[in-house]
């Protein structure tokens, strides 16, 4: 059975959010309440009633102050001595879809609610997306 029941008066909508020139944050935070559902007025915390969100133009997100030097992002491969650390300017350059991906999931809650709605993201390095036929909203 679905956590809940799609009826016309809550129809999923498909969001394409362009991250060009946006800050990583900013945009994190409003790409997690469109996930969760916090911008209808059928919010619930423990269903999933938010909508899809394409993001497109990863690789040119941005970061204030020293971050882009700073930051770190760790992964770990389970073995001893495994961890490995990655700046923000180098996991740019080599995954940017995965900076935007790491900070959403972040936002939203954890456990099987918060990995359903992460399968509701979308992120693309490019400006193109193969989401052309769900007709998204451009915010």
């Amino acid at each position: 059975m679905p956590s809940t029941i799609k009826t016309k008066a809550n129809p999923e909508k498909w969001y394409c959010i362009d991250a060009k020139g946006k800050t990583l944050g900013r945009l994190s935070t409003q790409v997690a309440n469109i996930l969760r559902g916090k911008n209808k007025k059928t919010y619930t915390p423990f269903l999933d009633t938010g909508d899809y969100v394409i993001i497109i133009n990863s690789n040119e997100i941005e970061v204030t102050g020293k971050k882009e030097l700073q930051k770190e992002y760790l992964s770990h491969s389970g073995y001893l001595g495994g961890l490995k650390r990655e700046t923000f300017q180098k996991l740019k350059i080599r995954k940017s879809s995965r900076i935007i991906e790491k900070s959403v999931k972040g936002m939203l809650p954890k456990g099987p609610l918060g990995r359903k709605l992460f399968t509701k993201l979308k992120v693309y390095e490019s400006n193109n997306h193969p989401h052309s036929a769900q007709k998204p909203e451009i915010i």
